[in-house]
This record gives structure tokens, sequence and C-alpha cells, in this order.
């Protein structure tokens, strides 16, 4: 992760999508995610990784699993999971 490797500052969206090729409103999009789990932090404009050790190694170790998972029992898709008994999420 692009703020994991760059941790000595904070960095506006923009920034980060320059250096990734990325659009600023997918960089913005994709590292809400990670602030609802407080792995990130944000005070506008600026993105920074947590402070928390621990909360981050979790997500990595949490991460690694489901890549391993993935790679053995290859990648689950929606479509062919879904039963005639889901519900429909919006």
């Amino acid at each position: 992760m692009f703020l994991d490797r760059n941790d000595d500052r904070a960095w506006k969206a923009a920034t980060i999508a320059e250096r990734l090729g990325l659009e600023t409103d997918a960089v913005s999009a994709i590292l809400s995610r990670p602030k609802e789990r407080d792995l990130v932090r944000h005070k506008s404009p600026y993105w920074a990784i947590t402070d928390d050790t621990d909360r981050l190694r979790a997500a990595y170790r949490f991460h690694r699993h489901h890549e391993g998972a993935d790679e053995q029992y290859g990648e689950e898709r929606l479509e062919e999971l879904r039963t005639d008994e889901m519900e429909q999420v919006q």
C-alpha cells in the first residue's frame, strides 16, 4: 500500500493518484474502506497510514490469508454463489 511504503508524511489524494496512475476520485474511494477500519487517517485533504502497528499487522495477515485461500481454492464470484434464496443487495 502506498501510504505504508511512504509513511513519513501525509499525502493528498491527488498526489497519490498521480504517483499510482489513478484518478483522484478513485484513490479517495479506495482509501475510504481502510479508513472505516481505522487503517488510515484522513484530515482533509491529507491521508496517512495509521500509527497502530498492531492493527496494521493484523490487517496485512488477514489480507495474506485471503490471498492464499484465493490461490488455493480460486476466487469466489458472487454470480456463481447466487441462489434463489438470496436477498438482493442494493
